[in-house]
């Protein structure tokens, strides 16, 4: 298969998954089992790719941080992502001087599939007749701060899906819940590709094959356009749906993994 061809297929794999609740490392994982396999950095550039495309997606609340920079309930909001990102952002700085590496065994990624599914499905049925709110709470802001690294641990986990799930048991509505995470979401994967690019730069590794710049390039394209529908589709379904699908997809998904390692 020539290496174009992988690369469209793991930057399409990244774009529906990276904001969707079922984990993009995870079933980038899975893909390159099959797949060539790519380095680190190009599978943590071709996610910024896909966050920084979902940017004009939010054109009210982009609004108001450029044009209305000294509202205060703007301000406030503002000021509760830049402390969710903070908490994850200190959080990954410890991870990596303890020199914490993301396990690729396939048995971690479906176990935290299998769970993330279950606890989804507990999580709607506990919901059910409950009104739920849109105030970001301080609250949620520390529990989206700690979600994302559970993500940072547990391949499989999902970024959006830890700390959406947190915040919906926080009593906050789906809405408000995805905008919000998604939104944490962008700066910390940013932070994230900028960081793998500047720590490959400064020190290679020793005997491995230059980076493929141009595979990258298109990756994160591919990336970006995927992620860009599959995140407007998905904005629009929270509005009328709970997160039931992805619970079962998550547990489905576990199963056949499972099945697959015992053959």
């Amino acid at each position: 298969m020539p290496d174009w061809i992988s690369v469209v297929i793991l930057g399409i794999v990244e774009g529906i998954t990276e904001f969707i609740p079922v984990s993009s490392t995870g079933h980038l994982l899975i893909a390159e089992h099959w797949l060539p396999r790519q380095s680190d950095l190009f599978n943590v550039v071709i996610q910024c790719g896909a966050v920084i495309a979902v940017l004009p997606l939010f054109p009210q609340r982009l609004y108001k941080f450029i044009f209305e920079w000294r509202d205060k309930e703007t301000q406030s909001y503002a000021l509760k992502l830049v402390t969710a990102f903070f908490i994850t952002g200190v959080g990954g700085l410890i991870l990596q001087k303890e020199g914490f590496k993301l396990p690729e065994q396939l048995a971690p990624i479906a176990w935290a599939w299998l769970i993330g599914g279950i606890a989804f499905l507990a999580v709607e049925w506990w919901l059910r007749g409950r009104k739920l709110s849109n105030d970001i709470t301080w609250a949620v802001v520390v529990a989206v701060g700690f979600g994302q690294l559970i993500a940072a641990v547990f391949p499989g986990a999902s970024r959006s899906g830890s700390t959406i799930l947190l915040c919906l048991l926080l009593g906050l509505n789906r809405p408000a819940a995805t905008e919000f995470s998604f939104l944490v979401g962008i700066p910390t994967m940013l932070a994230a590709g900028g960081s793998e690019i500047i720590k490959q730069w400064r020190h290679p590794v020793p005997g491995a094959p230059p980076e493929q710049w141009g595979m990258v390039l298109l990756g994160s394209v591919v990336a970006a356009v995927v992620s860009f529908v599959a995140v407007g589709w998905l904005l629009r379904y929270v509005q009328t749906h709970t997160f039931t699908l992805f619970g079962w997809y998550r547990i489905v998904l576990a199963i056949a993994t499972f099945i697959f390692l015992v053959r």
